[in-house]
């Protein structure tokens, strides 16, 4: 680990910084406009008795520096828990450093202390430098996949019976 670095767990004082984090990685992503997520939300998923999700925070030098945002989900063929990571954003001016691979490094000890089988993400595929760093990295992207969604509109739809 870089010195310098700490890795930690958020805390529920973290919220702001977590959302202001999340809306850093949206407009890098040119998805600023989709951001709804508050503080309020984020605090009451992340911080509740039963947490959907987990975060770490990267400190570089006493400063926030980036976060990690992941999830378990299970995997039926392997029989095994697996995360996913979510969200993995290391500031501009932070970048560079080796805080994005610490943290992934740090998520990929937590999988192997849960006993899990697998550490999935998704990488929008304009994004050439993150590409290349996970590549880096060992992981494989997984051509022979495709991503599918349901959004609050078709959920709604398909709950209510009403699928076209």
């Amino acid at each position: 680990m870089p010195h310098g670095l700490t890795i930690r767990p958020a805390v529920p004082s973290d919220t702001a910084l977590i959302l202001s984090f999340i809306r850093q990685l949206a407009e890098y992503e040119r998805l600023a406009d989709q951001v709804e997520a508050t503080e309020a939300e984020l605090h009451k998923w992340l911080f509740c008795d039963q947490p959907v999700a987990r975060v770490l925070i990267a400190e570089y030098s006493g400063e926030a520096a980036g976060f990690a945002l992941f999830f378990h989900n299970f995997s039926t063929f392997l029989s095994k828990p697996g995360i996913f990571l979510e969200d993995l954003y290391v500031r501009p001016s932070s970048r560079g450093k080796g805080i994005g691979k610490a943290l992934l490094t740090e998520l990929v000890k937590l999988a192997h202390q849960e006993g899990c089988g697998r550490v999935e993400w998704a990488v929008l595929d304009w994004n050439a430098p993150a590409i290349d760093f996970y590549k880096s990295l060992g992981a494989r992207p997984m051509s022979d996949w495709t991503i599918f969604r349901l959004d609050r509109a078709g959920i709604k739809a398909l709950a209510e019976g009403d699928e076209g």
